[in-house]
């Protein structure tokens, strides 16, 4: 499964990275409003982040960088990317909505949509190119030979991890809203897959399942995500929502683990990497 998310790159997606390798690199002094989790991250780890103006409201970035915080990247409003006058905008292809995108392109600024990385080579190849774009060519490259490293591990732990196959849920759970669970094809599905798992759903996308359907998932391990301002544990915030689980076989076995929310936004990416690694390391102490 591993090798197959490694070695699937689609046509599309390549031809998207080829445009933007091929675009005007932009000067030192350029004032980039990034877009995205995961492509905020990737900024950063390029040491590009003098760069940065603003960021989404679904993005970190250290406090010394004094960051204007925008919209959620699916909601941006062309007016606030105005005020700040950037001469780039930056995100994925979930950055929209597509009237603001038109909206910012029209006024002349340059904007930069990243396919959606679905796999480790997708995710390097946006690295090259975000490298490229920014000229940190050298950064990226060293990016990528960390996370080589990182990956390598991966696949080790996911090689223990796999005869067993622990069965894990993903629990999708936000304020005031209902917990839904992660089948196939969710950012969930991908980080369960590279940590050597077995999605306990087989729907797909995300759905909202009772309390009584979890327990009859009857999942080795549940994985719950939570913000970092959230106040209290996985296992406090799951069964806080749904007492009911306290009878689940992951809660009586102390297998619920929290997950950071940022790591699911976005694609693959170095966040959801270093998620996989963690779980793969709970999962390989169920053994």
């Amino acid at each position: 499964m591993l090798r197959l998310l490694v070695s699937v790159l689609c046509l599309s997606s390549w031809m998207c990275v080829a445009a933007i390798a091929a675009s005007t690199e932009v000067s030192a002094n350029a004032k980039v409003v990034a877009a995205g989790a995961g492509v905020t991250e990737l900024i950063l780890a390029l040491d590009a982040g003098s760069q940065l103006v603003a960021i989404d409201a679904s993005s970190e970035a250290p406090a010394d960088l004094s960051l204007t915080t925008l919209g959620y990247h699916r909601a941006l409003s062309a007016e606030g990317i105005f005020a700040l006058q950037p001469s780039v905008l930056i995100g994925t292809a979930e950055m929209g909505p597509k009237t603001t995108i038109d909206r910012v392109r029209a006024a002349g600024v340059n904007v930069v949509q990243l396919p959606i990385p679905t796999n480790y080579l997708s995710l390097l190849s946006n690295i090259d190119a975000l490298g490229r774009f920014l000229s940190s060519e050298t950064q990226a490259q060293q990016l990528k030979t960390k996370l080589d490293i990182d990956f390598a591990q991966l696949q080790q732990k996911q090689q223990q991890v796999a005869p067993a196959a622990p069965k894990v849920l993903f629990m999708l759970m936000m304020p005031e809203r209902p917990a839904r669970v992660g089948g196939k094809g969710s950012a969930g599905d991908v980080i369960i897959n590279l940590a050597g798992g077995k999605n306990a759903v087989d729907f797909e996308g995300y759905k909202s399942v009772s309390q009584e359907g979890i327990l009859a998932l009857d999942a080795d391990v549940i994985i719950v995500s939570v913000r970092d301002e959230t106040p209290m544990d996985a296992k406090q915030l799951l069964l806080q929502q749904m007492p009911l689980l306290q009878h689940a076989k992951a809660v009586l076995q102390g297998s619920v683990y929290p997950i950071n929310s940022h790591a699911l936004i976005g694609g693959l990416g170095i966040s959801s990497l270093q998620a996989a690694n963690e779980l793969a390391e709970q999962l390989i102490d169920l053994n």
